[in-house]
């Protein structure tokens, strides 16, 4: 049967070994996971996307959306940094003015440059089109500073794809993207990320204190920030993070199956899956995963052919996998009971919990509800 993205997992060479291995201790510990990071890098699927010159694998968000799904089966936490990532690089590669362009690409291919997003801010919240921090001019560059509010991969990544109004600015659509390199003391994450779920993504507060830019730092043109989240940063997230959540929730069809099929009563000699209402919700839980990839699918058809329903479907594909990746884990949860409450028996607890943060992840949800009905009756997003 082909697969509804168009796009076979044999294809691709992911360390889905090593990633489930550590999965459960990245959780509990609410530990990166370096050793599925690494592996990434060493299998150059850091450079996924990254076109063939430059030394990349040069495929498109079908293999993209494959891998974000299959990591996430067995790790979220590693899906979630490896969709930041990519979606970044991708910022980076549209980039005709980042001087750095070529060589973080082709760092990024050898697994020796992460990468990651940081344009959600505190004083905007989760409206990350809209920073307030202003970037000002100083000399023959810039200067910047701001409070990040939340960036994955804070402590582990090697350049911020980074936001801030344009000089002069007149609202903050007028941004500018641009690269933040983290070695510097300009840059600083403020805590620990300690999450209901995706524990192990790095997630923190970022200061940037008076950051220095030259014109080669910059990623967009100045004022057309919006071009590049909007155009670029977010159809490659919102399609990686729907991707993800399909992991999770094929992982709790699985687990859900293998729980039915092993568990029983000894004193009446049947099994779980011989209770009818428990087929039903398992049934529920496998028919709305393969609509929501379905909708995936045919979402990353309208990207290819630059179809003018693309952002639509983009937004609608993202909104569809959010609430299926809580309806099915929650029908999970309630089909294997005490197993599925408990950490030893299963890994429904964990999906349960890594789930729910796509809800509240920029764009949330009621975001995606506002945009889909503007352009479903004709009015601008902004």
């Amino acid at each position: 049967m082909p697969h509804p993205y168009g796009f076979e997992p044999s294809q691709l060479s992911l360390p889905l070994d090593v990633v489930a291995r550590h999965s459960a201790e990245v959780d509990k510990k609410g530990r990166f996971p370096e050793e599925s990071i690494a592996a990434l890098g060493a299998a150059g699927l850091l450079g996924l996307t990254v076109p063939t010159e430059l030394g990349g694998l040069g495929q498109g968000p079908r293999a993209f959306c494959v891998a974000a799904e299959e990591l996430a089966r067995s790790c979220a936490s590693t899906a979630m940094v490896y969709v930041m990532h990519t979606s970044a690089l991708q910022a980076i590669s549209a980039s005709k003015s980042l001087a750095e362009r070529e060589a973080i690409l082709r760092a990024a291919t050898k697994g020796k440059h992460l990468s990651t997003l940081s344009l959600s801010e505190k004083g905007s919240r989760s409206q990350f089109w809209a920073p307030v921090s202003k970037m000002a001019a100083k000399g023959d560059g810039f200067v910047t500073s701001a409070a990040k509010s939340w960036v994955t991969s804070a402590n582990f990544a090697d350049s911020y794809v980074s936001s801030a109004q344009a000089p002069g600015a007149q609202s903050p659509l007028e941004s500018t993207i641009y690269l933040a390199r983290t070695e510097g003391s300009e840059v600083r994450p403020e805590s620990a990320f300690d999450g209901l779920g995706l524990r192990g993504n790095d997630s923190s507060p970022v200061t940037l204190r008076d950051l220095p830019l030259s014109r080669q730092d910059l990623i967009s043109e100045q004022g057309k920030g919006a071009d590049t989240m909007l155009g670029v940063i977010l159809p490659w997230f919102a399609v990686g993070s729907a991707a993800m959540a399909h992991g999770l929730c094929r992982a709790a069809v699985e687990a859900t199956a293998k729980h039915l099929s092993s568990a029983g009563f000894e004193h009446t000699g049947t099994q779980l899956r011989d209770l009818p209402q428990l087929r039903a919700r398992l049934a529920q839980m496998m028919v709305r995963t393969e609509a929501s990839r379905a909708l995936l699918g045919r979402t990353l058809g309208e990207m290819e052919a630059g179809s003018a329903e693309a952002p639509l479907f983009v937004l609608s594909a993202r909104r569809a996998a959010l609430e299926a990746a809580l309806e099915v884990t929650d029908l999970a949860l309630k089909a294997c009971g005490g197993a599925a409450f408990s950490r030893q028996a299963t890994p429904i607890e964990r999906l349960f919990r890594d789930a729910r943060a796509g809800w509240v992840m920029a764009p949330t949800v009621d975001h995606l509800d506002d945009f889909i009905g503007k352009a479903l009756t004709g009015l601008p997003l902004f």
